[in-house]
């Protein structure tokens, strides 16, 4: 662990973002002088983050925008640990909503963030900050939570991605509750690439936390010529430049092989009232119970008098709500069996910050008419830019699909993101070109993760290269396995051995992907007594790979302290150098 020098807290003027040279205006609650880092090497090696500030980071403050709230964390939270491990550095906290309540960036005694595009507009909220920074280019991807639109309605008013997974998908263990039945930790990046990286790092089961699923996502992309629904009377509260840019984006998903079908709103948007208008309420309340029973006066309005409400909630009021929400996911359940994915904008409309502190229960209220619902019914989201508007403001639209589909809808966020045109966030820098989703595997294809002499470089890698394989990421195995240098190898090979719980490591590996006709001749070339089997990598997905029949590590070197064959090599080389 690196030392923290120290850290500076965002003042009302702002220090300069050091990107931009614009004030931070309010983004940062605390900014760290050097870079926290756990790892030097890793997955997201290199890459600067940032959190919402209702996550624990080991040794700093959590406020959650209340610093009468404010604690040290002893630990951090689980999503934060995998990040850091796999070589992440973490930049410092971001601004919210205060508890996460909110979803327009104003409610916080640390000042309201504006807009990265123009200073007078909301930021969006409740994880205002995290977009803002990303945003800016002050980091490369940070961390937001979601409840009722949280991590997807800022994203679509910076010009950003906001990656929502699937309920239980990344623990929440460590984070400040909102509504735990119903909270997700987000993702914002400047590219969808970079988000889905992201997730494969930061999901996976988690005991600790009540809400955590050992989830299986579909692992095929949405087929070229799909079904997108579309909301039969979309609402945008008068702002005729939302709705223009919603009907361009339903032209571009046709562009990209899709069908428009329209659907009745009307069992998502109830679904979606429950989640203020009804005794569901109570579980913002019951979120942080014993500390706004004693200190209701430190929590900012309109915040206090949304948490109040949940007070006078009965058990049956509860029931009856839950049930309610059975019966319209129940209804909206229909509408899949005619779409595949269902595109919405991520916001209706825009407002200024003047506008919002005017009226801050209404307009916000408008600003999750198509976001609240998305938790409650338990799907996946992923918020992607569409457009500038014509008065220079973002518009962003957000592709909802069913639980579990959240690597098909980063692939085709990613796809839609690119046919925009569109530059990273308010930065001015152009996209990178489209990435490998991780998770996702192209029909009539095989992945295949390889741990030593067929590695880039290695002397049996034109073995892929031959059959057309294409290299997908560096990534680890779970820390399941246990690596050994085998004896008498020509040209020298690692066996790979899955161990009982507890007593193996992460091993690095790569991830290369063949046409599934070329994958028979690459197996018939593999010598006993290594095989081919299912490898379970450290984002929990499963792959086939090279590992190794047991006897064949009797009294062979185990070099799994060395973290993979590449540190061995380069060991034995030295060696022989040295020699």
């Amino acid at each position: 662990m690196v030392r923290m020098t120290s850290s500076v807290q965002a003042s009302a003027a702002g220090d300069a973002s050091p990107a931009t040279g614009a004030p931070a205006a309010n983004a940062w609650i605390l900014q760290l002088d050097t870079p926290l880092q756990r790892s030097i090497s890793g997955p997201l090696a290199g890459l600067r983050f940032a959190v919402k500030d209702n996550m624990d980071v080991a040794g700093l403050a959590t406020t959650a925008a209340c610093p009468a709230f404010a604690h040290e964390a002893s630990v951090d939270a689980k999503v934060v640990q995998r990040l850091l491990e796999a070589g992440a550095l973490l930049v410092g906290k971001t601004n919210l909503d205060q508890f996460a309540c909110g979803l327009n960036g104003s409610r916080s005694p640390f000042g309201a963030v504006p807009n990265a595009f123009n200073p007078a507009y909301v930021s969006g909220g409740s994880s205002s900050g995290s977009a803002y920074v990303v945003a800016t280019g002050q980091v490369d991807f940070a961390l937001g939570t979601d409840t009722a639109g949280s991590g997807r309605v800022p994203a679509g008013l910076n010009n950003i991605v906001g990656l929502k997974p699937t309920k239980g998908l990344i623990s929440t263990t460590g984070v400040v509750p909102a509504a735990q039945s119903v909270d997700c930790v987000s993702i914002f990046a400047c590219d969808a690439g970079l988000a889905a990286r992201v997730l494969a790092v930061a999901m996976g089961y988690d005991a600790a936390d009540p809400y955590s699923r050992a989830l299986a996502l579909a692992q095929q992309p949405l087929p070229a010529s799909f079904r997108f629904g579309v909301p039969d009377t979309p609402q945008f509260y008068g702002d005729s430049l939302a709705q223009v840019e919603f009907d361009a984006a339903v032209a571009r998903m046709q562009a990209l092989g899709g069908t428009p079908v329209a659907i009745d709103f009307t069992p998502l948007a109830e679904a979606a009232a429950l989640l203020y208008d009804s005794a569901m309420v109570a579980e913002r309340y019951a979120a942080i119970r014993p500390f706004f029973d004693a200190h209701a006066d430190e929590v900012v309005e309109p915040v206090r008098s949304i948490l109040a409400r949940g007070k006078t909630c009965s058990a049956a009021d509860l029931v009856a709500a839950q049930t309610r929400l059975r019966a319209l996911g129940q209804q909206a359940a229909v509408l899949w069996q005619g779409m595949d994915v269902l595109l919405v904008p991520t916001a209706p409309t825009h407002y200024t910050i003047a506008a919002m502190q005017a009226d801050p229960v209404v307009l916000n209220r408008n600003l999750g008419e198509y976001t609240n619902f998305v938790n409650l019914l338990d799907y996946a989201a992923i918020a992607v830019p569409s457009a500038i508007r014509a008065d220079g403001l973002p518009f962003g639209v957000t592709l909802i699909g069913p639980c579990g589909s959240d690597w098909q809808l980063a692939a085709l966020g990613q796809r839609y993101h690119q046919a925009t045109g569109l530059s990273q966030g308010a930065t001015g820098k152009a996209l990178p070109p489209p990435q490998p989703i991780a998770g996702l595997q192209a029909t009539g294809r095989v992945r295949v993760a390889v741990v030593g002499a067929h590695l880039s470089g290695m002397p049996l890698n034109s073995q892929l290269t031959e059959r057309q394989a294409t290299f997908i990421a560096d990534t680890h195995t779970a820390a399941c396995y246990r690596l050994y240098a085998l004896p008498g190898t020509v040209p020298p090979k690692p066996g790979l051995l899955r161990v009982a719980p507890n007593t193996g490591a992460a091993i690095a590996v790569e991830v290369w992907e063949m046409p599934a006709s070329a994958f028979g001749s690459f197996v018939a070339l593999i010598p006993a007594p290594l095989c081919i089997g299912t490898v379970t990598l450290a984002d929990g997905s499963q792959v086939q790979g090279f590992l190794c029949e047991s006897h064949a590590v009797s009294g062979a070197r185990d070099i799994t302290a060395l973290g993979g064959w590449r540190a061995y090599m380069a060991m034995q080389s030295q060696a022989t150098v040295a020699s």
